[in-house]
């Protein structure tokens, strides 16, 4: 069985996301309008068992009221019992009453961990402001939080930020941590990409630090196999297939491409014998499926 380590999911109508109910305003994976529209399991369920899975870990994607979204995660798990789904929720880890949150988050069982983001693309980055977290003595705290209580943290960052959050990170070295999408390789130059390794070593050294496999089609339109050859043999390199997960990041990643040519494509860089973990041993150890 295959798991699908990073998907999203939405019903417009039961969860208000205002990045994606925003029309005419392009982003930095393209022009959203192709994804403004429900996204329900039995859609992405039948793009994903075609291809071999039969589990997967629903990431948090901006809603406006994130226990809103948990909860209605939770129910889609609960409606769907046949497919394992797991989640990952929001929580703003220097809020004053985290622990609040935490408890509640951790009401729901298909819970595994949190994200929240640092760095999305430089544009958006300068407008949001959240690389600031890093410098937050409460987000440090927070982090150690989550590790105390069995959490994971998913990771999404530039890698102009690597460095830093390295220096953070190994300061909550009880937190097991996924790193979003290769870490965001958005400069594609023969100097981007070695500068992005550069970083990239410093989160890889961290054995607490796992990689995902996702979201290569974000900052690339047209990516091939050929084109993010050099990111996943990086990730294989640095991290070992151990330590390496694939994610489809759909429904994101169907402005590039459809489900079948992401997983061929990844099917094609992963040696065969590293294909179990990337396909499946990573995740199910991570995000501890039963």
């Amino acid at each position: 069985m295959r798991i699908d380590a990073h998907h999203h999911l939405w019903d417009l109508s039961a969860v208000t996301y205002p990045w994606l109910m925003e029309k005419g305003v392009a982003r930095f994976f393209g022009d959203p309008s192709p994804i403004q529209r429900n996204y329900l399991l039995p859609e992405f369920r039948a793009d994903a068992e075609a291809e071999g899975f039969g589990a997967s870990v629903h990431i948090q994607v901006g809603a406006a009221d994130p226990w809103a979204e948990a909860q209605w995660v939770q129910s889609v798990a609960d409606q769907f019992p046949d497919w394992p789904l797991v989640q990952v929720a929001f929580c703003d880890l220097t809020a004053d009453d985290l622990d609040k949150q935490l408890d509640r988050l951790q009401t729901l069982p298909s819970v595994r961990g949190v994200r929240q983001i640092i760095g999305r693309a430089p544009g958006e980055d300068a407008i949001t402001g959240t690389n600031t977290l890093l410098e937050d003595p409460k987000f440090l705290a927070g982090l150690k939080q989550l590790g105390s209580r069995g959490l994971s943290f998913d990771l999404q960052l530039l890698p102009e930020l690597m460095e830093m959050t390295a220096d953070v990170l190994s300061q909550g070295s009880e937190t097991r941590i996924a790193l979003c999408h290769a870490g965001s390789p958005h400069d594609r130059t023969a100097q981007g990409l070695q500068r992005w390794a550069d970083g990239l070593m410093t989160l890889s050294n961290l054995p607490q630090v796992c990689c995902k496999l996702s979201g290569l089609g974000m900052f690339d339109y047209n990516w091939s196999a050929e084109s993010v050859s050099p990111i996943v043999a990086t990730c294989l390199s640095q991290f070992g297939a151990g330590r390496c997960m694939f994610g489809s990041n759909f429904p994101v990643d169907s402005l590039s491409s459809t489900y079948k040519e992401v997983v061929s494509m990844h099917q094609e860089l992963v040696p065969a014998s590293n294909q179990d973990d990337v396909f499946h041993g990573t995740a199910k150890r991570f995000y501890r499926f039963e």
